[in-house]
């Protein structure tokens, strides 16, 4: 029966440690270096701390280690996997094939995204190779899903929440191109995010000042179960720069869902562990661009967020009316005093505002002049449910059995976990006839079942004594605490990391030769390929490679597709303005897309469904 898990994103400490009370399987969390998210590094001694609090629950670390190294950084980044492992990591998420030529200890090695996970021929030479698990690529439909599993038997990890990279990952340079700054090397500037004005080749601009590639939220709720039976094992949430509210409603919400799935009876849990959130989670509710399942069932539904980069929040319904200080839904919202709201405007500005107050479904603006009927609201801040949030005290507990018992000499306690580590405890006190029995055994109960702040929990004690006894409070809060330690000890012993140490191979890789695509930019992620059969290799990008011409994005939204310009595709899915203007005698290509300073031509790889962007021949 396969094991489910759900991993989730630990900006730093206390954000893993509420991943891990809120239910998530697994975390994964920067190293000091060499991490694709460069502002999210942390300690070794951080990761050996969540090591600890993840285990109890046999929850893991993943430590990544997933940016491109030069040769000056290997032994650095050796130490820091080295220390990783002795800090009690479960395994490294790499980029750098380098790792597969160093001298590691047995950690465990997933292939990040940035890999290029695509397709089964790739993931099974990384199979072959030595890796444990392999991130898949966002962009997989459920069928491209299922060929990588029909080809391999290796854990297939895929993303199921969270903010979108438009182009595949770990083949993008345009942050590179534009600036300098390498998303291979955790440090993207995000340009995707910025506005560009998209003009054909007489000229003329076809959309202006526009968030031209900038996409939706992954949200792939209701569809844990389609992934499970493609062959997914592992469900992760994007979000390593996100803080711990938005970390604990993403992973409380597709908890639920996961146990769910795990309920039907095909699948088992990862990890241990009861949780019962405080706050009921709802992912529309936090950092939000809107949502779309992406490619999940193929180029269907709207992917773009052309009119803002900014959180929507939750759609509450469009203004029909509007007075003198106040304005009315379509529809009945709970929108309270100090929410925030948002909209957009004629020229599809994004507008915000806070509300003053709502009474009898007049809704109370702090400023009430530029909204107008026709327009959608959204909450892109609930007061009470950010509260919530940050307020939850929500506890991961882990069901014991517990058995008390009287023996020829007192008492005896134990509690045993679903592993069948005992804790066992005595009461030699003497035994002491109860004068209110009931009461007396009703104490019994209460006092061993006070598991609060322990992480245990137990529904109901057995009991098995010959006669009615009085006991001390004290003395069974003693007995209880006693064994409860001692099975907490045996736990922390018993927990046993996955071991994996990479043999050197030389089965080939699907090509012999690789471009600066290839990301190889030291000297043994070179060894590495040739040792695979690789017989020419262009150096990365980031050695210093010029830019100028090349391909610098690759990504499966089309602006062509979005002007309706696409054969395969004619019809757009849109419920907002078009932010088109075509020419009456149709567009002239190349397209080039401009932020102002740089400029990029398009090509449409209409075979492949894809499109490339590249750099000026100046640059």
């Amino acid at each position: 029966m396969a094991a489910l898990e759900l991993l989730a994103p630990a900006r730093d400490l206390d954000t893993g440690i509420a991943a891990v009370s809120s239910g998530a399987d697994a975390v994964y969390i920067g190293a000091p270096r060499f991490g694709a998210r460069a502002a999210a590094g942390n300690s070794i001694s951080d990761v050996e701390r969540l090591a600890a609090f993840a285990h109890r629950y046999r929850a893991k670390v993943y430590v990544t280690l997933n940016t491109l190294l030069f040769d000056n950084e290997l032994d650095d980044a050796r130490k820091i996997a080295v220390e990783a492992w002795d800090a009690g990591a479960d395994a490294l998420i790499v980029q750098d094939m380098a790792f597969l030529e160093m001298n590691l200890p047995p950690i465990p090695l997933f292939a990040s995204t940035q890999t290029d996970n695509s397709d089964p021929a790739r993931v099974a030479f990384l199979e072959k190779a030595g890796f444990s698990r392999v991130i898949l690529a966002r962009e997989l439909t459920l069928p491209e899903i299922r060929a990588v599993r029909e080809a391999t038997t290796i854990p297939l990890e895929s993303f199921i929440h969270g903010a979108l990279c438009v182009s595949y990952s770990g083949r993008c340079w345009l942050s590179y191109a534009a600036g300098g700054r390498s998303g291979n090397r955790g440090e993207c500037a995000q340009p995707c995010r910025m506005t560009w004005d998209l003009s054909d080749a007489k000229g003329r601009l076809l959309a202006g000042d526009r968030y031209l590639l900038s996409l939706r939220d992954m949200r792939r709720s209701g569809r844990l179960a389609d992934l499970a039976r493609a062959g997914v094992t592992s469900f992760k949430i994007e979000g390593r720069l996100k803080d711990a509210s938005y970390v604990r409603n993403a992973v409380a919400a597709y908890r639920r869902e996961l146990d769910a799935l795990i309920g039907s009876g095909e699948y088992a849990s990862a990890s241990q562990g009861r949780i019962a959130p405080d706050f009921e989670p709802d992912v529309r509710k936090t950092f939000n661009r809107g949502f779309t399942e992406y490619f999940l069932d193929g180029r269907k539904g709207e992917i773009a967020s052309f009119y803002t980069q900014k959180s929507l929040g939750e759609e509450l319904g469009t203004i029909v009316e509007k007075k003198d200080g106040w304005f009315r839904l379509d529809r009945e919202s709970d929108l309270r005093s100090g929410d925030g709201i948002c909209y957009f405007n004629r020229d599809r500005e994004l507008n915000g505002m806070q509300i003053e107050h709502a009474e009898e479904g007049k809704i109370y603006p702090h400023d009430i002049r530029f909204v107008e009927p026709g327009m959608t609201v959204y909450r892109n801040h609930d007061h009470a449910f950010t509260k919530a949030l940050e307020n939850s005290r929500s506890v991961r507990e882990i069901p014991i059995r517990m058995n008390f018992r009287e023996t020829e000499r007192g008492f005896l306690l134990e509690v045993s976990d679903i592993e069948g580590n005992t804790g066992v405890s005595e009461m030699n006190d003497g035994k002491q006839t109860a004068r209110n029995p009931s009461q007396a055994a009703e104490t019994l109960r209460k006092q061993l079942r006070k598991l609060g702040g322990t992480g245990y929990c137990c529904e109901e004690p057995t009991v098995d004594t010959r006669g009615d006894y009085f006991f001390p409070v004290s003395a069974l809060n003693a007995l209880r605490r006693d064994a409860v330690d001692m099975l907490e000890g045996l736990r922390r012993k018993g927990y046993v990391r996955k071991t994996a140490k990479i043999a050197p191979t030389t089965h080939p890789f699907p090509v012999d030769e690789i471009g600066f695509e290839g990301n190889i930019s030291n000297r043994l992620a070179e060894r590495f390929y040739r040792n695979h059969g690789v017989k020419k290799i262009e150096p990365a990008a980031e050695t210093g490679l010029p830019m100028g011409g090349r391909r610098v994005m690759t990504t499966k939204h089309c602006l062509k597709r979005e002007m309706g310009l696409c054969a395969r595709h004619p019809e757009p899915e849109r419920a907002y303005p078009s932010p088109f203007s075509i020419p009456a005698d149709g567009i002239a290509e190349p397209l080039l897309l401009s932020d102002g300073r740089h400029t990029y031509r398009l090509r449409f790889d209409c075979a492949q469904c894809r499109m490339e962007l590249y750099a000026d021949e100046n640059a």
